[in-house]
């Protein structure tokens, strides 16, 4: 049975930096975030004690390179969270890997090996993931919509959506759904509805059905083919 929760006109400001009243640890990362090679969604936060403001510095590692880091929408990042990205590699095509270009003169004549380093390209976390304290998620992974990461964490490979993972190196522990209510849930797509439609159906977001959301995407003309 559909909630029937009141229609509210919006839903929490997206734009804001702090959109919890009194509590400065919790950041909305879309307005805060400026780096140019970070895209964050509306409504992913990101929860630290002493330096949620600081997320770019500390959470995004090695951005050196053309590759990004994509961030959903309504992904909740634990204190401590990581994407290490693909500027941290070195080029192991030869006996050493160490970096000499990057000293200058005389070394700089090797900065072409020092750039033939190995990319997996973009880091891609899609819509609704959480990530759990201090994971670490490595160059080029992409974590799928729905995905859980335990505390602790090192995601070394692709995480397929709804999937609990936990461990170094990060392996599925549970799948939250079976496969059929998975690809109801892909074509709900909640995140993308309006943001009206999200607040007055929000408790069944959380506790309802994949059916539900699927009749609930249908009805405000937003299910995925």
């Amino acid at each position: 049975m559909l909630d029937e929760m009141p229609v509210l006109p919006d839903a929490p400001d997206p734009t804001v930096v702090h959109p919890v009243a009194g509590q400065p640890r919790v950041v909305f990362l879309r307005p805060l975030v400026k780096h140019p090679a970070v895209d964050v969604g509306a409504y992913t936060y990101y929860d630290h004690p002493t330096r949620a403001e600081h997320f770019a510095e500390d959470a995004v590692l090695y951005a050196f390179g053309p590759e990004r880091l994509i961030i959903g929408r309504f992904c909740a990042l634990a204190a401590g969270v990581r994407f290490l990205l693909p500027g941290a590699n070195h080029a192991d095509r030869g006996p050493s890997t160490f970096p000499f270009g990057i000293f200058g003169s005389p070394w700089d004549s090797t900065m072409d090996l020092v750039l033939s380093a190995a990319s997996r390209g973009d880091t891609v976390i899609d819509n609704d993931v959480w990530l759990g304290y201090e994971a670490l998620v490595l160059p080029g992974v992409r974590i799928g919509h729905g995905a859980v990461v335990a505390a602790a964490s090192v995601v070394a490979s692709d995480v397929p959506p709804y999937t609990v993972v936990a461990g170094n190196p990060a392996r599925i522990v549970r799948r939250r759904f079976d496969e059929d209510d998975v690809e109801r849930l892909l074509r709900a797509a909640w995140w993308d509805w309006p943001a009206a439609s999200i607040t007055t159906h929000a408790r069944t977001i959380m506790a309802g059905t994949p059916a539900e959301l699927e009749r609930i995407a249908h009805e405000v003309g937003r299910l995925a083919s």
